[in-house]
């Protein structure tokens, strides 16, 4: 029941933008909200997942960790939305142009770069990947997820102009939990099972 909750809450943005889209209520630039509601539930996810190591530490709850797979999912999920109605609802499938946008224009090439990255951690999410890649390896790729998430933040960043009160307290976020991870760091000797490492 627990995981049937946390599916349906992770799936309640996505909700109040049909519910939103249907109503004719996606404000005079539709497209823009778009990208900025999915961009910043995209972060979101990718802050929350990466909050649930420490958070089953600070609260010794160790079960929290059977959540983080799906967290991340979702977080791909929103990064997919968010990509796709870059490349369909504004580039309109242009692809050379989208090149351009990637190679020219610095907050683009970070948001790409943070959606490329998530890419090979959400084919790899599953047990049979851990067993496929080991242990060890499957652990180094995922922790792509911090720079995916740096890069995201970079992005939010460099596209906002003037009010910048939220990437800021994303990139504030995200610095607590990577120094968080950096004080729980320890050398491990063994790889944990894979179902506590899945995500």
């Amino acid at each position: 029941m627990a995981k049937l909750a946390v599916f349906l809450l992770s799936l309640s943005p996505l909700a109040i933008l049909v519910w939103r889209a249907a109503h004719g209520d996606l404000t005079a630039n539709p497209i823009e909200f778009i990208t900025r509601f999915t961009g910043d539930w995209t972060i979101r996810f990718l802050l929350i997942t990466l909050a649930v190591t420490p958070l089953r530490m600070a609260l010794s709850m160790p079960g929290l960790i059977r959540f983080r797979r799906m967290l991340g999912l979702f977080a791909f999920f929103y990064a997919s939305l968010h990509f796709i109605t870059y490349i369909w609802l504004d580039k309109f499938f242009n692809f050379s142009e989208m090149w351009k946008d990637v190679a020219k224009r610095p907050f683009i090439t970070a948001g790409f770069t943070a959606f490329v990255l998530l890419v090979p951690l959400a084919v790899t999410s599953t047990k049979g990947w851990i067993i496929r890649l080991g242990g060890r390896r499957w652990q180094t790729l995922h922790r792509a997820v911090y720079v995916s998430a740096l890069a995201g933040v970079i992005h939010y960043k460099w596209l906002v102009k003037s009010d910048i009160r939220l990437p800021v307290m994303y990139g504030l976020i995200l610095l607590l939990l990577l120094s968080l991870r950096f004080v729980n760091w320890r050398p491990r000797t063994s790889v944990p099972a894979p179902q506590d490492e899945a995500g």
